[in-house]
């Protein structure tokens, strides 16, 4: 069929457009729509951004007016074409120092110059899409340049807050500290303590008007604050000085040496791309933390953020501007306060121009001292104590150290420099920390290398291995995860060497190609290092099609005549081989201390004798800190049932009064066996001795069939079936049994012993714990959040 369109050419006389059949209706422009969120957090960045752009121009020494123009074009430049839609770029106090030098060396005109360079080498830098090869700068390499940084920060500030002028170093300033403070001005010195004391106080605030007034920013609070209070007083203090917009200077041609100029270029450049991309990757993780987001906002794209980020310094470096990047205050309040698109970093943009056009007036009552207590708290803030702990736990802390130090006493560019060279040479020092032994132990040559096995070891490798007789048994034990290819070719040739003279040559802990922790158990066997709990369910080449169908219509395959999984039934002797290989040099020496002292565990941990039920996995625990008893169906019979049943009692006893632990657990387990036994059990019948074991779960049944004792139940969601509830009825039942033994009796009365109750589906992979809510017993996700609130 076709449809005959009368056109405009076939009658003139028509007014009205016509459509083909089918289409749909004619739709207006597109409106532009702000979400009501995006508004509210723009409102919450801009009131942070305005007083910290002022401090940090402050500190800096540039025209206060630099840090407003920054502040906006890093909301609208940035905020539009960066590939982070929820990272608030603008002038950072990462970038302080740096910029604070530019200027003293070079002038406010060629500094903006400076800044426009470092733009254009940024958006080099993102065309060629390296923006990924900056995160493998080490983090300890990027706390360590940002803790200078704020070092630098707060000493610089400390002589404005007391009401003197910042010298120009770190050194310089320390040395005229004491004549500093031999010379307070007491009002400035009142203004900034005013200023610090809101900063702390605010975000303190208790109760449910604390909650709401929490929602104002501290820094605008603590900085409107002072500057009321400076005003009542009638305090004559230097204050926020912003000239005509028509004095302000713009970006001129630089002026300087050449290799002086390019340096401060790349020191720029560096700077702003590496705290840009790395806030990007924070807010990641930031924006993963919140559920409910729409769908546009994705990861980040870095290399288009390294684009937004070149694009914003170009323009703000030539509106007179400070140099941008992104800054993890502002971004965090963008994303704490709902923001759900790139909109709210513009529209906080926007509100910076008009503030800038409008407020200039209530700005000039700002006092200087007020700013600089802010930026130096922000400085202080800089060096993180998490960040400390974290390169320690990590056994980089000297590589922090220098980077520190480098940049306090020498500059942001040399200190990250000393950092790198640090860095490598911890690399080197792990890389060459390789011992090497050989000894005899009853007629078998022993050479054990633990460590790195590099190039670098090459040499002591071939003496240790040349101690070895000709033609005598030897066994090379390799403790480590890497070999290059010229320790391997050094071993290789060796082991043929040493072969061909009648010797045997056994190598231990790797094969060639294979990282040390793999069991090397069956070939073909694609396993990971966890195959040991995973039962062999291993990819491995199919030698014949899966077996048909059982007759009552289940998948179950065909028993296997090697053994139940398939395999050669050698799995005991290959599993305790890898431990012996891989673990037991791990945990030997803690071993040998729990040899010495005895165990002394602080939980009873009773629970299924089922084998998905690993007990160590699901706890995160090691040798020592459980006292484990398993029995079907994680039972406590009660005291005095005459059944040969003392085994659980005696455990409970020796555990409480011997051992002391502090908490007993009763951990019951989804799909249990033991429950399914007990619900399909008939009165009568034979005997046997797993009916007479779980006689013991009668009472549990009974609980769940009585409406007016409390039963276990699910926090969130129904139980799956009449078998779950049962599990979780079980637990509770068998912490009311535990009550009943004396010995545990008597350490609840005296405030000793905690009693726990928990539950852990098997498919989910997800730990419950039991709590009492309002006289009935409810199973709770454990999450970490609860843990550490």
């Amino acid at each position: 069929m076709s449809a005959c369109v009368p056109t405009r050419a076939a009658d003139p006389n028509r007014t009205e457009r016509t459509h083909p059949p089918h289409s749909p209706p004619p739709t207006g422009p597109r409106r532009f729509r702000i979400a009501g969120a995006d508004v509210s957090a723009s409102i919450a960045v801009f009131l942070i951004a305005l007083p910290l752009s002022l401090g940090i121009a402050l500190a800096t020494g540039a025209p206060l007016q630099a840090g407003l123009v920054a502040a906006a074009v890093g909301g609208l430049v940035a905020g539009r074409l960066g590939g982070s839609p929820l990272q608030v770029s603008g002038p950072a106090a990462g970038l302080t120092v740096v910029t604070a030098d530019l200027i003293q060396r070079y002038g406010w005109r060629t500094t903006c110059a400076i800044t426009v360079l470092a733009g254009l080498a940024q958006l080099g830098l993102g065309c060629l899409r390296v923006a990924r090869g900056a995160l493998a700068v080490s983090p300890a390499i990027v706390h360590g340049m940002l803790a200078g940084i704020g070092v630098t920060i707060a000493v610089a500030q400390l002589h404005i807050v007391l009401g003197g002028t910042p010298q120009s170093s770190v050194p310089d300033n320390l040395r005229a500290l004491p004549a500093q403070l031999a010379d307070l001005r007491p009002a400035s010195v009142s203004v900034s303590a005013l200023t610090l004391a809101l900063l702390l106080l605010w975000p303190r605030l208790p109760g449910r008007a604390g909650r709401l007034l929490r929602k104002v920013p501290a820094a605008l609070i603590a900085v409107a604050g002072a500057t009321a209070a400076a005003a009542l007083a009638g305090l004559r203090l230097p204050k926020v000085d912003l000239p005509s917009w028509s004095n302000h200077a713009l970006a001129g041609l630089p002026e300087g040496p050449v290799l002086g100029l390019v340096a401060a270029v790349l020191t720029t450049t560096l700077v702003c791309s590496v705290q840009s991309l790395l806030g990007a990757v924070a807010v990641d993780k930031l924006v993963a933390g919140r559920p409910g987001l729409p769908a546009g906002v994705g990861r980040s794209d870095l290399d288009r953020e390294l684009l937004g980020q070149g694009a914003a310094n170009i323009v703000s470096g030539s509106l007179g501007g400070l140099p941008i990047a992104g800054v993890a205050v502002r971004t965090t309040a963008n994303v704490n306060a709902g923001a759900v698109s790139r909109n709210s970093t513009m529209l906080h943009g926007v509100l910076v121009v008009i503030a800038t056009l409008l407020m200039v007036p209530i700005l000039e009552l700002i006092p200087l001292a007020s700013l600089a207590a802010l930026v130096m708290s922000v400085g202080i803030q800089m060096v993180s104590l998490n960040h400390i702990r974290t390169v320690t736990r990590h056994r980089e802390v000297w590589v922090y150290a220098v980077t520190t130090l480098g940049v306090v006493t020498l500059g942001v560019l040399q200190g990250v420099a000393l950092g790198i060279a640090m860095a490598v040479a911890v690399a080197l020092h792990r890389l060459t920390r390789t011992r090497i032994t050989h000894e005899e132990r009853e007629g078998v040559h022993h050479v054990h290398v633990r460590g790195q096995l590099t190039f670098l070891a090459v040499p002591r490798l071939s003496r240790a291995l040349h101690l070895v007789p000709h033609g005598a048994d030897t066994v090379v034990e390799l403790d480590g995860s890497f070999m290059d290819h010229a320790a391997y070719e050094t071993l290789q040739d060796w082991q043929k060497t040493h072969t061909a003279q009648g010797g045997t040559v056994e190598i231990t802990g790797r094969h060639p190609g294979t990282r040390i922790s793999e069991p090397t158990a069956v070939a073909d066997c694609r396993c990971r290092p966890w195959t040991a709990w995973r039962n062999h369910q291993c990819e491995r080449p199919q030698s014949a099609p899966p077996s048909e169908q059982d007759t009552d219509g289940s998948d179950r395959p065909e028993p296997d005549p090697a053994g139940a999984d398939g395999t050669d039934g050698h799995e005991l002797a290959r599993g305790i081989s890898a431990f012996q290989r891989n673990t037991a040099p791990l945990v030997r020496g803690e071993l040998a201390r729990l040899a010495r002292e005895g165990q002394r565990p602080s939980q009873l941990f009773l629970t299924c004798a089922d084998s998905r039920l690993v007990t160590s996995m699901i706890t995160s625990s090691g040798p020592g800190d459980l006292f484990v008893v398993r029995n079907v169906g994680n039972l406590v019979p009660l005291p005095g049932e005459e059944s040969g049943d003392d085994s659980v009692a005696a455990a409970i006893e020796y555990a409480v009064e011997v051992l002391r632990v502090r908490s007993i657990t009763v951990c019951g387990h989804s799909g249990c066996g033991a429950m399914q036994a007990l619900l399909n059990s008939e009165p009568g019948g034979a005997s046997t001795p797993l009916k007479r074991w779980l006689r013991h779960g009668l009472p549990s049944l009974e609980r769940m069939t009585d409406d007016s004792r409390p039963s276990g139940s699910l926090a969130g969601r129904v139980p799956e079936d009449v078998v779950e509830q049962l599990c979780l009825t079980n637990v509770v039942q068998q912490l009311e049994h535990l009550r009943a033994h004396d010995a545990v009796a008597r350490a609840l009365a005296e405030g000793s012993l905690v009693l726990q109750g928990m539950y852990f589906h098997v498919g989910e992979a997800e730990s419950y714990l039991l709590t009492e809510t309002d006289g009935v017993g409810v199973f709770d996700r454990v999450r970490e959040a609860d843990l550490t609130a």
